[in-house]
């Protein structure tokens, strides 16, 4: 009788199952619900969250917006500022969480537009170029990002952060806590 192999998971898929415990429990612990906004994930950051059973609790719903027209079409995005300053840019993936926000049932939304490579990087936008955006009811928070590796690599990558940025900012909205920010204790 053979034994079933044991699963083994790198850091960062250990890093990501954590990240996105602590954002269940957290939604939960808020009553908030969480919407996805993918493109160069292609739907991961949703796919990781409902791998959770019981995630209908706070998963509310994931678009992936892989293409301008999508993000036009089922976010919102104006397509002239896409034209302006393209899909990989800080004014789009914001467009995309606020859209996200606007068109689920969601309080919280997790945005992601990149460069995955191997291939459709420039000088200006390399292959690895990742903006984030997360929407609180506190208002939208963006990020950029480089990331190296390959194409899974920069995706896996992109996944982890997204998470880990929304349980800090989820933290930060927990009753108590000001702006995430430890507080001194006199004395």
């Amino acid at each position: 009788m053979s034994s079933a192999p044991e699963l083994s998971l790198s850091n960062t898929e250990q890093t990501t199952h954590i990240a996105r415990g602590i954002a269940a429990d957290l939604l939960k612990s808020l009553g908030w619900k969480l919407a996805t906004a993918e493109s160069c994930t292609g739907g991961m950051i949703a796919a990781c969250c409902t791998d959770i059973a019981g995630s209908s609790d706070w998963f509310d719903r994931g678009f992936v917006t892989y293409s301008n027209a999508a993000k036009t079409e089922m976010l919102g995005a104006d397509a002239t500022l896409i034209a302006r300053d393209g899909a990989v840019s800080e004014a789009v993936v914001r467009a995309m969480a606020q859209g996200a926000i606007e068109r689920s049932g969601a309080q919280v939304a997790v945005a992601v537009t990149g460069v995955a490579g191997p291939g459709g990087g420039s000088d200006a936008k390399p292959v690895g170029t990742v903006w984030m955006g997360w929407a609180t009811p506190a208002g939208v928070v963006t990020e950029l990002q480089h990331f190296a590796g390959d194409r899974a690599q920069v995706r896996a990558a992109t996944v982890q952060r997204a998470l880990q940025r929304l349980v800090e900012l989820l933290e930060s909205e927990e009753p108590g806590r000001l702006g995430g920010e430890t507080q001194a204790t006199p004395g």
